[in-house]
Parts: structure tokens; sequence; C-alpha cells
């Protein structure tokens, strides 16, 4: 069976950051929370979301991913690219959302988790 993004996804950040998700809603069962260890803060979440809701012409449910990027120029010059939006249900100055459908090459999403990943660091982390 081919892997999904979203696998892709999930392996990357266990393989880099040795953490693995977490479900905190039951309700929304398919939304996973990746945090840092030491400081708890969340740098993605990935989850199940309308279409619609994220740009596109379609109810049909797809999967996202929610990062943190903190550059105010980089943040601009990301959501004019296909596929990354103002981030959706999260603060839309400070987190975009990647669509997790293919309009973004799998290289250039885990590019952004590395940068939020980053962003998200515990401030000591930061400075090194």
């Amino acid at each position: 069976m081919k892997k999904t993004l979203k696998d892709k996804v999930f392996a990357y950040i266990a393989k880099e950051y040795l953490t693995d998700p977490e479900y905190p809603w039951e309700k929304y069962d398919d939304s996973a929370v990746f945090r840092h260890k030491d400081n708890l803060k969340w740098f993605a979440l990935v989850m199940d979301v309308a279409g619609d809701k994220v740009g596109l012409n379609s109810p049909d449910v797809i999967q996202v991913i929610n990062l943190k990027i903190d550059d105010p120029v980089l943040h601009d010059i990301l959501v004019q690219q296909k596929g990354i939006i103002p981030a959706y249900h999260m603060n839309k100055q400070h987190w975009i959302t990647v669509r997790l459908n293919g309009d973004v090459p799998e290289k250039d999403v885990f590019n952004l988790i590395d940068i939020s990943y980053n962003a998200t660091a515990h401030k000591r982390k930061k400075q090194r």
C-alpha cells in the first residue's frame, strides 16, 4: 500500500524529533498534535478538514498540517503559494495551513516542519 503524505509526515517527525502524535480530542480522533518534549509547545497539528474550509472548491475532506512561522515576511511569501493558506483554526499571523494533497512538494512540507519546530523551541535551544 502506498504511503500518504500524512504517513510520511508522521514518519519524518518520529525520525527527526523522536516525537509521537498525541490525540487530545476524542471527538476529532484523526487530529494529531506534535509537541516539544521539554516545553510542551505544539509545533504541528495534523487534521482532516473539508476542502472548502482550506481554499478548495470541494467539501471533500482532505488532510492538512498547521505549522508555526514566526517570520512575517516568510509567512506572507508562503501564503501566496499553492497549497498554503493562513492557518485554519489558529492564529493566522503566526501559523499556516499546508494542504497534504500534493499541492506542496514533500521536501517543502518537511522544511516547513523544521521551521515550525525551531520557531516553537525553548529559547535556549533557539540561541544555539
